[in-house]
C-alpha cells in the first residue's frame, strides 16, 4: 500500500493528485494488481478531504480501467497495467525539483547544501 500525500501549495487539485499517486503507485509496483484500496470515506478521512475528491479520482481510474469497485467489496487496483512514459515521469521530476528548490532557496539554502543533504537521504 502506498501512502498518499496530498499538497495544497501545487496548484494541482486534490483528486488529480490521489490519480497521479495511484498511477505512479503502480507504475513503480507499490501497489500490485487485486490489492484493495482504502474506501472513499476511509481516505477522505485520513487525508481531510471531502469524500467527493476521492469518489471523483476513483471514478476517472475506473472508467480508465486502471481501478475495478466491486459492490459490497471494495475498490481494487485492476488488470490493466499502467506504465509511465519517460517524458512524463521527467516532468513529473522536473516539477518536484522545483518546488523543492524553490521553498529550499527561500530559506537561504545554496545548490551545494541541497545536494549534500540529497546524497545523505539517498545513503540511507
Amino acid at each position: 500500500m502506498i501512502q498518499f500525500n496530498l499538497d495544497p501549495r501545487t496548484g494541482i487539485p486534490f483528486y488529480r493528485q490521489i490519480i497521479d499517486q495511484i498511477k505512479f503507485g503502480i507504475a513503480k509496483g507499490s501497489l500490485k494488481i487485486g490489492e484493495q484500496l482504502p474506501t472513499v470515506r476511509a481516505l477522505a478521512v485520513d487525508l481531510k478531504v471531502n469524500l467527493n475528491t476521492v469518489a471523483k479520482a476513483y471514478k476517472e481510474l475506473e472508467i480508465q480501467n486502471i481501478l475495478e469497485t466491486q459492490q459490497g467489496t471494495g475498490t481494487f487496483i485492476g488488470e490493466s497495467g499502467v506504465s509511465i512514459s519517460e517524458k512524463e515521469k521527467n516532468g513529473k521530476l522536473k516539477e518536484i525539483c522545483d518546488e523543492f528548490s524553490t521553498i529550499a532557496f527561500s530559506y537561504g539554502f545554496s545548490i551545494e547544501e541541497l545536494i549534500h543533504e540529497l546524497q545523505k537521504v539517498n545513503a540511507r
